[in-house]
């Protein structure tokens, strides 16, 4: 037994472990992360990228809350791409793609860098419950640790099981063993559990490519980047390339079929709606004649290539061959191919908005044990898990962030409030308010909250209160000076939009869909003002005025649905008694307990009617 107790257990250290490590021990807890293996701390299991369409605001929101995940991926980068530009600003998602060996050893060094973080190399085979509390775990060596609260992020490690064709091999990644021994305690005390799936591509040797046969695709011109410290800028990046699979391609791969894991029966459990597998999608798509796929690299000082598309659980002779038919890839070299695994999850229905479970105190779960897929949903869920951890066990308040201030909030609102069958994925269209939750505005809607909590330093909060007050001047110049149409007719004329018999103030022709303020900057007047300020500034500005309208509204809607956020359910109450109530409205919210009226009306299957019962019941 290992003598000294820690405020908090993390296990597991992928995403969402180094993510909860990182904020409990940076808030004052006495920390162990424990992993399996000491080598893969932030392994990147998957794609050798972070950010994306939802995620990249994620990855933002983690950075401005004071974790880690902008910073070690802002490091790590090797391109840099702003997704969405075309369309409005609550749609435009950053995202890095990352070499994969250098992000690992950043994670490592930041962690190791971290006061009040331990670090135990073995596998948690049970938990410490006593008098319905976690109080530490049982190692698979016998050693017992103890604790005041565990988080577990076990990833994919749960019984993991892994498939390539006919074969199966117990893992919960290629080469490394499977966990086992909590989800049956967890069972054993009442818990539900499941089984989902997930995959990954082939990785193949870049230098038997052809890539004059492929679109090369490279990074922003200008390259951003995700935290708002002051992590380096990219000066040279390396390209992706895209290529399309073809019908010779479908047929081989139909070929291994009855091979396959996923249509012989063998793989039960749901797997991605949103990242299927080739597989899946020749299958489900049968009348596409071609896919897309993303050759990208995996890092500056390696050749090993990650065909992004390709995902796949067919055995490894299929997908060799059919790989072959690819534009560029017909000498291709297999590092190993791709495979599919299940694992064990806990429908997060069973968890309170803190992450921390319903059925037994001090015990927090975050990552794909919740049923999400991701590494910045799973980093985002790590956050607050540490967070919760550490309060609870110093006896401070819960932190919870909701749906109108985080994409963070609207994930785990999903996950507690409706559950998941299938891994969860964070998309903008999950976000009522996404106006709000812009990437560009992540540091001014969380860093003060971060700051009360002792997460983010004053040095954090003063460039947010700097960049408030310039955007502010910069807003304010703008709305103030009038330009004639000696001045702006000629741009107006240029990206041919009307032009105008009578001076406007500047902030007005911003409000046109055509105008930017780059475009307004070949005004001398507004170049020699804008140009005092740094790019975020300029950006925040330019949103603030475009979108006032719109803003204004959706803080409108904010407001009346916190009324409904502010009516409190009772934990105990009984919805069985309540005989106008539907059926189903008394299972599910029997089953979820929604604190408040508005976390009501979002579970499925609760009708408007049903929140009237419950408002006249409440005296509302």
């Amino acid at each position: 037994m290992i003598s000294e107790i820690y405020d908090v257990i993390v296990v597991g250290a992928g995403h969402a472990g180094c993510e909860a490590a990182a904020a409990a021990a940076n808030l004052g807890s006495k920390t162990l992360l424990v992993t399996m293996n000491m080598q893969t701390i932030g392994q990147m299991s998957c794609n050798p990228a972070m950010g994306g369409i939802a995620k990249g605001q994620i990855v933002r929101e983690i950075d401005a809350m004071g974790g880690y995940s902008g910073i070690i991926a802002d490091k790590s980068a090797i391109q840099f791409k702003m997704l969405n530009l075309s369309k409005g600003p609550a749609m435009w998602s950053p995202r890095t793609q990352n070499d994969r060996m250098l992000f690992a050893e950043e994670w490592r060094y930041a962690l190791e860098n971290t006061p009040n973080i331990d670090f135990f190399q073995d596998m948690v085979k049970s938990l410490i419950i006593e008098n319905n509390q976690a109080v530490g775990v049982v190692t698979s060596l016998g050693i017992e640790i103890r604790s005041k609260s565990v988080v577990l992020t076990n990833g994919t490690f749960l019984n993991g099981l892994i498939h390539v064709g006919d074969k199966q091999l117990g893992g919960g990644r290629m080469g490394e063993p499977r966990a086992f021994g909590i989800t049956e305690q967890l069972v054993s005390s009442g818990f539900e559990a499941g089984r989902m799936k997930t995959g990954t591509p082939p990785r193949v040797d870049g230098r038997s490519l052809d890539y004059s046969k492929m679109d090369e695709q490279k990074g922003d011109e200008n390259p951003q980047k995700f935290s708002y410290s002051d992590t380096p800028k990219l000066t040279k990046q390396l390209s992706c390339h895209i290529v399309y699979t073809n019908e010779t391609v479908h047929d081989i791969l139909r070929e291994g079929f009855d091979r396959s894991p996923m249509f012989n029966g063998t793989i039960q459990s749901l797997g991605p709606r949103y990242c299927p597998s080739i597989e899946d999608k020749i299958n489900r798509f049968a009348e596409r004649t071609r896919h897309q796929l993303f050759v990208e690299p995996e890092g500056w000082k390696t050749v090993e290539i990650y065909v992004n598309g390709f995902s796949s659980s067919l055995p490894e002779d299929v997908q060799i061959k059919a790989m072959k038919h690819i534009p560029g890839f017909e000498n291709v070299k297999v590092f190993r191919p791709g495979y599919a695994i299940e694992y064990d999850y806990f429908p997060p229905t069973q968890l309170k908005h803190t992450l921390e479970t319903k059925l037994v105190e001090n015990l927090y779960f975050a990552g794909q044990i919740n049923g999400t897929t991701g590494y910045e949903e799973a980093a985002g869920q790590g956050l607050m898990a540490g967070i919760n951890a550490h309060n609870k066990v110093h006896e401070k308040d819960e932190f919870i962030l909701n749906r109108d201030e985080a994409y963070i909030g609207v994930l785990i609102d999903d996950l507690i409030t409706k559950g998941t069958e299938e891994p969860y994925r964070m998309f903008t269209s999950r976000a009522e308010y996404r106006l709000l939750l812009r990437q560009d505005n992540a540091d001014i809607r969380l860093t003060e909250k971060a700051h009360k909590l002792g997460l983010a330093n004053g040095e954090r909060l003063k460039r947010v209160e700097e960049k408030i007050a310039k955007s502010q001047e910069l807003e304010s110049f703008l709305r103030e000076t009038s330009l004639k149409p000696g001045l702006i007719n000629p741009i107006l004329e240029g990206i041919e939009s009307n032009p105008v018999d009578q001076a406007y103030r500047a902030s007005q022709f911003l409000t046109r869909p055509n105008i930017t303020l780059e475009k307004l900057e070949e005004i001398d007047i507004i170049k020699e003002k804008a140009s005092q300020y740094d790019d975020e500034v300029r950006e925040q500005a330019e949103v603030n005025i475009k979108y006032k309208g719109y803003i204004e509204k959706e803080k409108e809607n904010v407001a009346k649905l916190n009324r409904l956020e502010n009516v409190k359910i009772p934990e105990d109450f009984d919805y069985i008694k309540l005989s106008s109530l539907s059926a189903e409205a008394k299972q599910k919210m029997t089953k979820v307990r929604p604190k408040t009226l508005a976390q009501a009306g979002r579970i499925s299957g609760v009708s408007p009617s049903d929140i009237n019962v419950l408002m006249v019941y409440l005296g509302r």
